[in-house]
This record gives structure tokens, C-alpha cells and sequence, in this order.
């Protein structure tokens, strides 16, 4: 939503919790909860519209949109909490999001008073960890503050006692910031590294992905090869596909592997439980969705045995601290030692940005973590469906009908001439007259992706949507994406 000025969020819109939030909406809200993947025996999309309450008459998109605007006054508050700058509309949070009027103004107070008193940062920040630990579903031990998703991949993939030989399966649309510590890990250690290429498109299930992993396991073990870990993004950044990683954890267990989750876009964005997923390792941005300061990460660390993952701990070593416990990890329900104490402390910390992230975080917990992720997957429903209805379904790199593979990451092709999509010069030209052609500023992105059977890479247009975002928004970067490409035909 492009105000600058909106009426600031009372805390009576806001839920104690997200259970708290979920409880108070409207049965037609909780149906459509069901119906973007949460409940049991959730389906796809499309057949669940009538638990909107749409008839027959009513597309798809209509439906999605009386959804969204149900709860306009309340998001509008939410809107503005922000200071974004009413002459552009930001759609590019999977690269940076904005901090909200009061986490700015608690950085600015807290930065002014540790150099008022000289404060030093030497700190595991066991205070904060215990106040951000419970909107992610784990305890303190097991979340750790990092720099960054990257820094959280380096702590987790070059902590690992690798040996030579041993094979991680991963993706091929892995973002930087898991493969350069995979190619240092192969240099140094040894390791090997087999990538399954990743089909695109709405043609997609979680089973798809499930069978792939599982395949290339079984393959590389025919083989005579140690799989040793898998590691992969949820959402990939390239395509905004959700792999599902309650799924992909069953290939995780039934091979007794060690699991990494670049979640870069997870926090803020999916109220994700992550001591019931159970993965070893959950790599996620701060700046991002979750809108904290920049230089700040969330490093989710598996460091007792719950029913989610009976695997025995993997042996890992700290590469980046000032505390170090030679201690071996715990095999029952009882942490050992505070591991991720360790993970945080490394000299003087800069704690005024660890607390101002804490501090949005605590601003997501009181909207309802639930709810937040609703609504921006209901934005990108609708993104998803108004793409479709002018550029095609095949236009979407992003699955849309499988509730386990959306995220509010949406990437498409925006040409006429499809084969267009292959020439990243035009691709960033699509972005930046985006931004410069249209009164809305519009700020999206472009990102390149091998495509199964493709001459090229593909530059597939990228957008997201979240808080501050509302059906007209989409209404309108839809229109001007759909004159540009025609311009540009």
C-alpha cells in the first residue's frame, strides 16, 4: 500500500499470540486458512474456493480479493507501521525488507545509550535468545543470532566433521551463500557435492520433490557412495517454490542424513515450528520478512532428540566464537550445553541490533505469526492467479495449486516472446523501467535459473508480497508489468 501516512496499529488489533489470533477471526477467515494449506487434509487452491464462500459466478481472483480486503482496516494499520517511501512501492523483500517506526526508534535509543556508557557487547545474548526463541517453536539453546542467512550456512555446513568421500545432496538453485561453503567444504575436506536439477512451473508436488531427493539418494548409495547430507532452500530464492521440509525430512530420516534449510525468507514470513520439523540446521536472514536490522540472521540448531527427529546429533565444531564446549551433545531430550551460546558469542557483539530484531520479532508474535503468513501467501495468491489470467499458466516459475509449495515469493515469465525470458539484458531492462516508467516506482527483481531442457538460463521477474502490500498493489503492478511487456514486445 503506497501512504505514507496511516493511522499507527493499536495494540487492540493486535493477538496476544498466534493461537490467540487464529481464534478470533472469522469462520470464513479460518476456512480460509484451511484453504491456503493449513489442516488436515488440505488441497489445493482452486477446489477449496468454497470455503470462501464464492459461487460458481466468481473467479478465482475475485474470490481472493474479497478475501484480503475483509481485513483492510486492520493490514492498513499494519501498513503504517512503516516508513517506506510513498513515491515507490517496494516488492523486492526477499533482498531487504524495512524496519518498522519502533524497531528504528528502539536501534536508535539503544545505540545512543551504549555509547553514552561505553557499553561493551560481550554477550551470548541469552536474554533475547529467550525472549525470540518461542515464535519459532524452539528453545533457547537452539536459536542462535548470526550476521546473516550466509554467516549461518558457514556455521553450519563448516562445523560439520566432514570426511573425504562424503556426498551432500543439494539443488540446483541453490542460492551463493550455501554453495560457497560447499565448495570450500569440498576443497578442504574432501567432500562431494551431486546436484538434482529442479524442475519449474505449476507442474509441481511436494511428492515431486520428495521422489527426486529420495531417488538420487538411493542412485549415489547403488553406487557405493557415503550420502552423508541433504541440504536445500525453503523457498528456493530463484523460483519462490517452497520444497517442503516436513516431506523432505522423511528422505532425511529414512536415510539417516544430516539436514541444512537455507531458509533466508522463512522468518517473518512462515510461522514455521521448527523443533517439530526437526531439521539439523535452519539458516534464516533477519533483514528480510522479518524486517530487522541489516547484519542479522536467525540460526535455528537441532541440539536435543525429539520425536520430530530420533537421529543422533551430528558432530559439529564452531568455527566462528568466543566460547567452545568440548562437551559431546546430548543424546536424549536434554540439551548438553547451550550451543547456540556458542554460535552467538564471538568477541564484542553489536547488541543494540540483535534487540531491535528481537524487537520485530516481538512485533510478529503480538500480530500473529499465523496470520502474517496468511496474509502475504493470499497476496501471492493472488499475484499468482492474476499472472495466470494474463500471461498464462505456463508463464509461472512458481507453483501455485499445491498449498505445500507456495511462499510469497512469485517468479514468472513476463515476455510476449517467451523466449525472451533468455536474454538477461532484457530481463534487467523489464526491472528497471519498472521502477522508472511507472508512477508506482515499482521495485521487483530478476533472477537467472537453469530450466530443465532450456537452450539458456532463464531471468525470471520476481516479486513479493507482504505486510505492507494489499490487493491494489497487485492490481496495479499486474497492469503495469502487463504494458510494459507489450512495449517491449
Amino acid at each position: 500500500m503506497n501512504q505514507a501516512t496511516t493511522p499507527t496499529m493499536s495494540s487492540d488489533n493486535c493477538a496476544a499470540d498466534s493461537a490467540q489470533a487464529t481464534s478470533a477471526w472469522t469462520s470464513k477467515r479460518r476456512d480460509f486458512l484451511r484453504m491456503m494449506g493449513y489442516g488436515a487434509g488440505a488441497a489445493a487452491l482452486g477446489p477449496m474456493l468454497a470455503a470462501c464462500g464464492s459461487s460458481n459466478a466468481q473467479s478465482t481472483t475475485e474470490a481472493l480479493r474479497a478475501e484480503l480486503v475483509k481485513d483492510e482496516a486492520f493490514w492498513s494499520s499494519v501498513q503504517g507501521m512503516f516508513v517506506l517511501n510513498p513515491q515507490k512501492t517496494f516488492m523486492n523483500i526477499g533482498t531487504a525488507g524495512s524496519m518498522p517506526t519502533v524497531v528504528l526508534d528502539e536501534f536508535s535509543s539503544l545505540n545512543r545509550a551504549k555509547a553514552v556508557d561505553c557499553l561493551n557487547g560481550y554477550s551470548n545474548l541469552l536474554d533475547l535468545r529467550k525472549a525470540a526463541a518461542p515464535g519459532f517453536g524452539v528453545d533457547p539453546d537452539e536459536l542462535a543470532f548470526s550476521a546473516n542467512t550466509s554467516s549461518g550456512m558457514c556455521h553450519a555446513i563448516l562445523g560439520i566433521d566432514w570426511e573425504p568421500g562424503d556426498v551432500v545432496v543439494t539443488t540446483n538453485h541453490e542460492h551463493g551463500g550455501g554453495d560457497t561453503p560447499l565448495k570450500i567444504a569440498t576443497n578442504r575436506y574432501g567432500i562431494e557435492v551431486s546436484r538434482i536439477p529442479m524442475p519449474v512451473g505449476n507442474n509441481q508436488t511436494a511428492a515431486t520433490y520428495v521422489n527426486l531427493f529420495d531417488e538420487r539418494i538411493r542412485a549415489l548409495k547403488a553406487q557405493g557412495k557415503r550420502v552423508r547430507a541433504m541440504m536445500w532452500s525453503s523457498p528456493t530464492y530463484k523460483t519462490g517454490t517452497m520444497l517442503p521440509i516436513a516431506d523432505l525430512m522423511t528422505v532425511v530420516k529414512a536415510h539417516q542424513l544430516i539436514s541444512i534449510v537455507d531458509g533466508a525468507h522463512l522468518p517473518g514470513m512462515m510461522a514455521y515450528n521448527y523443533a517439530d520439523l526437526g531439521m539439523d540446521f535452519m539458516s534464516g536472514a533477519g533483514h528480510k520478512w522479518q524486517c530487522g536490522p541489516g547484519s542479522t540472521g536467525i540460526l535455528v540448531v537441532r541440539n536435543k532428540i525429539r520425536a520430530s527427529n530420533p537421529l543422533p546429533l551430528p558432530k559439529w565444531y564452531p568455527i566462528h566464537t568466543s566460547s567452545y564446549s568440548d562437551l559431546e551433545r546430548t543424546t536424549n531430550g536434554t540439551a548438553t550445553y547451550d550451543i547456540a551460546a556458542t554460535i552467538t558469542s564471538c568477541g564484542s557483539v553489536h547488541t543494540p541490533m540483535f534487540a531491535s530484531l528481537v524487537r520485530a520479532c516481538a512485533m510478529w508474535d503480538e500480530l500473529g505469526r499465523k496470520k502474517v503468513e496468511t496474509y502475504d501467501l493470499a497476496l501471492s495468491a493472488y499475484l499468482k492467479e492474476k499472472i495466470v489470467e494474463r500471461w498464462g499458466i505456463a508463464s509461472l516459475y512458481a507453483p501455485k495449486d499445491d498449498p505445500k509449495l507456495v511462499s510469497a515469493l512469485t517468479s514468472f515469465n513476463p515476455f510476449q516472446n517467451k523466449d525472451d525470458v533468455m536474454n538477461s539484458q532484457k530481463s534487467s531492462q523489464f526491472v528497471a523501467r519498472m521502477a522508472s516508467d511507472y508512477p508506482q516506482g515499482f521495485q521487483i527483481r530478476n533472477s537467472n535459473f537453469p530450466v530443465i531442457g532450456a537452450a539458456a538460463e532463464h531471468y525470471g521477474v520476481r516479486l513479493s508480497t507482504h505486510l505492507w502490500h494489499d490487493a491494489t498493489d497487485v492490481d496495479l503492478v499486474v497492469d503495469a508489468m502487463w504494458d510494459l511487456s507489450k512495449k517491449m514486445a
